[in-house]
């Protein structure tokens, strides 16, 4: 029976941790001592206790392990932007292609669309082309067909505003010649008004001169020697 592995954890008991870590560390060092003997390898080791004491261990200068990590990780940075530079050089030169493919691939259906260059084409070609034909104005006619329904219902619109101020102007037109006939019978009895009083002033003037021009004096003897008694 193949038992499950036990997950790691941290250690809660601050004792326990602190045997466990002292068993490790004194562990790891001897590994790693081991390791640079029997291999003849170039270690470095450095270890952080839980309280900031350092524990380290080195075959030779742990100064120059250090710097030779430091040129080792330099390196493989430029080599990796190397690399990285180099493959996106190589992608972009795949989609360029690609997309000069593709515009080629375009220009021959265009050439086809426009029915030029069919000499090469098979039964099945012109067929498709056909078929794209059909397509291309089934898609126009139904465009044209939104486009003038558009432009009716615009224009219908229009016409129910046209239709709504003309009545306005109808119904505005109609008050202003109501007003105009009740202004020009207010004129029209104004000037009836006027006349008659005009002839009342010229009866009371010819009454007056009238009675302005009748002898009323007694005269005695013939016309022309007359005396006034």
């Amino acid at each position: 029976m193949v038992r499950g592995k036990t997950q790691m954890k941290r250690i809660e008991n601050a004792t326990s941790r602190q045997v466990t870590f002292s068993k490790r560390r004194s562990g790891l060092l001897k590994k790693a001592f081991e390791l640079s003997i029997l291999c003849d390898a170039e270690v470095a080791l450095i270890i952080f206790s839980p309280r900031g004491k350092l524990y380290e261990f080195a075959s030779s200068s742990m100064q120059a392990t250090l710097e030779r990590y430091e040129k080792h990780t330099k390196d493989n940075q430029a080599n990796n932007k190397s690399v990285a530079s180099e493959q996106n050089v190589q992608r972009l030169q795949h989609e360029a292609t690609s997309m000069m493919k593709e515009i080629e691939n375009l220009e021959v259906s265009k050439r086809k669309l426009l029915g030029e260059s069919l000499g090469v084409c098979t039964v099945e070609e012109l067929q498709e082309v056909e078929q794209q034909l059909e397509k291309s104005v089934n898609s126009i006619r139904a465009r044209k067909t939104q486009v003038f329904k558009e432009q009716i219902e615009q224009l219908r619109e229009k016409e129910r505003v046209l239709t709504a101020e003309n009545e306005r102007l109808t119904e505005k037109a109609r008050v202003l010649t109501a007003e105009n006939e009740r202004l020009t019978e207010t004129c029209g009895a104004m000037q009836l008004r006027q006349q008659v009083c005009e002839q009342r002033e010229n009866l009371a003037s010819n009454e007056s001169s009238t009675s302005s021009d009748v002898e009323t004096e007694l005269y005695i003897g013939p016309p022309d020697r007359r005396t006034k008694h």
